[in-house]
């Protein structure tokens, strides 16, 4: 858009916003309006359609801090201005700001380059409101802006993949597709769901940030679930078959070796993340469970165990590496 539209539009009160609105109100506006003349909304309905391009337009400006500034300093200057072409018969640049800047016609011509650039922001550029992919007005069409958003998905969705509903900036829905392992904190990126063109160009993006739930019972670790299994200190010494729990699926058995200490970690195959780069495992890991009150019989017991063991201390080993070091 060249610099002379901004002369004639007052993209404030098309949004109907006060010229010093603050960023999240020019954003409501423009969804309000956007949601009532949307396209979608009003098929068939020109004036609609056109409408919506007058706001998106307004927005687009008043969105970006740098376009706003420039469109300000220019609608300061007066509405009386004209930037006429070469030869069309008007003075052009030359008689609009000869006075104002030089006192005289050719024999003092100002610098363009020089005026504006410490006007704008920035010397060498001779475009108004440069954005993603050209200068406006200037060169090829501009590509639409990137829209950023967050969702969050429980565990199960992200481990299995599914297609997730969304509620697009303008109102209208969106069905994002979520891939199989997709991990907290992963972006995905919607080729041309952002911001449509004001001129004909691409849209942009729209760029998700996941956020994924925790589970009660599961962990990730890369495609690999891990998954803490108690045990009893029976089951532990004298070695036992247990029921391992899997996501989404029939438990499965698992053989647990005599002698079997906390920590250690069985491996089922198969049974963890399941994505087109491959397939992870599911990592059982050992914990002894030890009963917070015994019965008298149980201590008994367990004393009986103790005095017929030989006497040892398994920390040994570790005071003397500890001294060594």
């Amino acid at each position: 858009m060249a610099s002379q539209d901004w002369f004639d539009k007052d993209f404030y009160k098309v949004l109907g916003v006060a010229k010093d609105a603050d960023e999240q109100s020019v954003k409501k506006a423009y969804r309000k309006l956007a949601r009532q003349f949307h396209p979608d909304s009003n098929p068939g309905n020109a004036a609609a359609e056109a409408k919506f391009k007058e706001i998106s337009e307004a927005y687009s400006v008043l969105s970006d801090a740098q376009q706003r500034r420039e469109y300000d300093q220019i609608r300061a200057m007066g509405t009386g201005a004209r930037f006429a072409a070469p030869g069309s018969g008007g003075g052009g640049f030359e008689d609009v700001f000869g006075g104002m800047f030089t006192g005289g016609r050719t024999s003092q011509q100002a610098n363009f380059e020089d005026i504006f650039g410490g006007m704008f922001g920035g010397g060498g550029g001779t475009g108004f409101g440069q954005s993603n992919g050209g200068f406006r007005g200037f060169g090829g069409p501009t590509r639409g802006r990137d829209i950023t958003a967050t969702t969050t998905i429980d565990f199960v969705t992200a481990t299995k993949g599914d297609t997730v509903r969304l509620q697009g900036a303008d109102g209208r829905p969106i069905n994002v597709k979520v891939p199989a392992g997709v991990s907290d904190g992963q972006k995905i990126k919607l080729r041309g769901k952002g911001e449509p063109s004001l001129d004909g160009g691409d849209p942009g993006d729209l760029v998700l940030t996941v956020t994924v739930r925790k589970h009660p019972v599961f962990e990730r670790d890369g495609l690999n679930l891990r998954v803490t299994v108690p045990v009893t200190f029976a089951e532990a010494s004298l070695g036992a078959t247990i029921e391992v729990p899997t996501l989404g699926g029939e438990p499965v058995r698992l053989k647990v070796a005599p002698g079997t200490s906390s920590g250690k970690v069985l491996r089922v195959k198969d049974r963890g993340v399941r994505t087109a780069k491959g397939t992870g495992d599911l990592l059982a890991r050992i914990e002894i469970a030890v009963p917070a009150r015994l019965t008298p019989e149980q201590r008994a017991a367990l004393e009986s165990f103790v005095a017929a063991s030989p006497a040892e201390n398994p920390r040994a080993d570790l005071v003397d590496r500890a001294r060594s070091l």
